[in-house]
């Protein structure tokens, strides 16, 4: 079941919270949930990747980039991500998410994601996502460009940028082998 309850209340929290500019880092104190978790118990690691839209919604509605979106008539896409998971987080455990906008290469944006309980790091993810229309993908310099921040290009972290590069040998194998 998705969290429409919880992306209402994200949205609604991201009119009162204050801006932020794309080297913003957004912090949503969450719980988790008995629709959260797996039959271990804990969180299930699907509900992971469902949870981090809302740190992704958070930050896109408080950068404004949302809104731009929205007048645009361009949709958010995510095109792929990692997550390495660390220790569990327990039925009724609070955590913070930290979503922060990492870069970009040209095509897409990347977002590091972490999952933070009691000061110590529960899960880390790095996901792939950008804006299209309903035809193509817009490139990552055509949105800074209208969202005012031409020419924002901070440096990948190391790490990220081996991902990208695993990525792109994961796609070629996979056209090969097709």
């Amino acid at each position: 079941m998705y969290l429409y309850i919880r992306v209402a209340r994200v949205l609604a929290g991201a009119l009162v919270k204050p801006r932020l500019g794309l080297d913003g880092v957004s912090e949503l104190k969450l719980r988790v949930w008995p629709s959260d978790i797996d039959t271990y118990p804990e969180m299930n690691n699907g509900r992971y990747w469902t949870i981090m839209d809302l740190g992704r919604y958070d930050l896109a509605a408080r950068t404004g980039l949302m809104q731009m979106a929205h007048r645009k008539g361009w949709l958010f896409v995510v095109a792929g991500g990692s997550i390495r998971y660390r220790h569990r987080l327990p039925p009724f455990s609070r955590f913070i998410l930290r979503t922060s906008l990492t870069g970009h290469d040209g095509r897409w944006f990347y977002f590091v994601q972490e999952f933070v309980r009691r000061g110590q790091l529960a899960a880390q993810a790095v996901v792939r996502a950008g804006l299209r229309t309903e035809k193509e993908l817009i490139p990552s310099e055509t949105i800074l460009k209208a969202y005012g921040r031409e020419g924002w290009s901070p440096a990948l972290p190391k790490w990220v940028q081996a991902w990208i590069e695993s990525e792109d040998v994961r796609s070629v194998e996979l056209a090969q082998s097709l």
